[in-house]
């Protein structure tokens, strides 16, 4: 399981530093600055999740605990919910899809909180 999040955040990470060149070096020609700021808010919080999966690998080399893999897959749902939905309203404008993003950060917080719950237990 540990590798699975370490797989799975060098890969969110890679995407993250593809997706930011792109915005930055492709998207504000085609885009306004208001969806460019979504745009980037994505990638960022892309990048955050992906090293925190890193952590919750490294973190699952020692007694594996559920806690830490409800953490893994709450920030993997995060990304793919609050990143993602944020991908497609700055690139489709598309705005009804707002409504995924708090379901993303919903799954942030759990993550985070899922997170400190197993390492206060440990303390």
């Amino acid at each position: 399981m540990s590798r699975t999040f370490v797989s799975l955040g060098c890969m969110f990470a890679a995407l993250s530093v593809a997706a930011g060149a792109f915005g930055a070096h492709s998207l504000k020609a085609i885009i306004s600055p208001d969806m460019l700021a979504v745009f980037e808010t994505a990638a960022r919080y892309q990048m955050y999740h992906a090293l925190a999966l890193l952590i919750v690998g490294s973190i699952l080399k020692y007694p594996p605990e559920r806690s830490i893999r409800v953490a893994g897959w709450c920030f993997v749902a995060g990304i793919v919910l609050f990143s993602g939905s944020l991908y497609v309203i700055a690139l489709t404008a598309t705005r009804w899809v707002g409504a995924i993003t708090p379901l993303g950060g919903a799954a942030f917080l759990a993550g985070w909180i899922a997170l400190a719950w197993n390492l206060w237990k440990k303390g």
